[in-house]
């Protein structure tokens, strides 16, 4: 047993019953349960060190002491704000299950992300983006010696292409997240309806309109490009496959971005330009809230932020007295 496990007893009979813990965690999303299973181990290790032998000797001044020690190891204030939400999971858990009469993190505030806008791609990084001008050149043709090697080589170059258009278009059309689009299967695609149905956060499962470019790209990519990447380890019904033939994950979407956009761009930017463009165009909150897949509307209302500086934007810049 590693000092980790040790020190912060992993186990189901563990003083931090942390293996009951994740077994409740189940019911989220497979990147949310990690981060909050992470996020409460590192604090039991450091809690662990501070002498404090279990739950029960946690108090809130330790948690405020443990967020300061945070802060001043350089965390960003994101990282600081996710750690103490997984902190007030954890011990809200702990007083619903009976271990602990009263939860020490209630109330227990944390640093704020720090206010910034969800950054919104510009109409000409978008077009460079699914149009594939940007970064190193999506359509570039490698020729092999010759005969049938290069024209496989060439395949498989097309192939990749397809899958990154479709990739791009999906993320911008439908404003899913990365780990919805990793996760969609086969099944989950309907081409004639133009829709895509995905698993979102909780395991909730939502059908979200496509455009016709849109559709037409997963059409290219699901007919022509993965048959020619697929192979036999490669899960027969994930939609994307990656450069092994499995399927693809949130760093080969990363490495796809990077690849095209002519401007650092993150993977949720695509989400955050598609709700923000669709409020600009005049769709209602609600409508966009539903797309998303938010549970609070208070989630949504970010964006219009975003189009309320876009507006102050363009106004000063477009005035003639301003």
């Amino acid at each position: 047993m590693t000092a980790r496990a040790t020190v912060t007893g992993t186990g189901v009979g563990g003083p931090w019953r942390l293996g009951e813990y994740e077994s409740w965690l189940l019911g989220r999303a497979a990147a949310t349960r990690r981060a909050y299973l992470s996020d409460v181990e590192d604090f039991c290790e450091w809690a662990g060190r501070s002498g404090c032998a279990g739950p029960e000797a946690v108090t809130r001044v330790l948690l405020r002491r443990y967020l300061a020690y945070l802060s001043t190891r350089g965390y960003a204030r994101a990282s600081v704000a996710r750690k103490a939400a997984a902190l007030r999971a954890y011990f809200g858990w702990s007083r619903r299950r009976g271990i602990l009469p009263e939860d020490p993190s209630r109330g227990l505030g944390s640093p704020s992300a720090g206010g910034r806008l969800p950054a919104v791609l510009s109409p000409r990084e978008l077009d460079v983006l699914l149009e594939g001008r940007g970064g190193t050149p999506a359509r570039t043709r490698r020729r092999g010696p010759g005969g049938q090697r290069a024209d496989a080589q060439v395949a498989r170059t097309v192939a990749y292409t397809q899958r990154d258009d479709a990739v791009l278009e999906l993320l911008y059309a439908a404003g899913i997240r990365v780990s919805e689009l990793c996760g969609l299967d086969l099944d989950g695609v309907d081409l004639v309806a133009r829709a895509v149905t995905v698993m979102g956060k909780g395991s909730k499962e939502r059908r979200v309109p496509i455009h016709a470019r849109c559709a037409e790209a997963l059409g290219r990519w699901l007919t022509e490009g993965r048959p020619v990447i697929a192979g036999p380890e490669s899960p027969p019904e994930a939609v994307f496959l990656n450069r092994r033939a499995l399927r693809l994950g949130s760093r080969d979407v990363r490495r796809i971005i990077d690849r095209r956009s002519p401007v650092p761009t993150h993977p949720h930017a695509l989400r955050h330009s598609m709700a923000t463009h669709l409020l600009d165009g005049g769709a209602d909150l609600r409508v966009v809230q539903e797309l998303l897949g938010h549970a609070s509307l208070r989630t949504t209302q970010i964006y219009t932020h975003v189009s309320r500086e876009r507006l102050v934007e363009v106004y000063s810049k477009a005035h003639p007295r301003a």
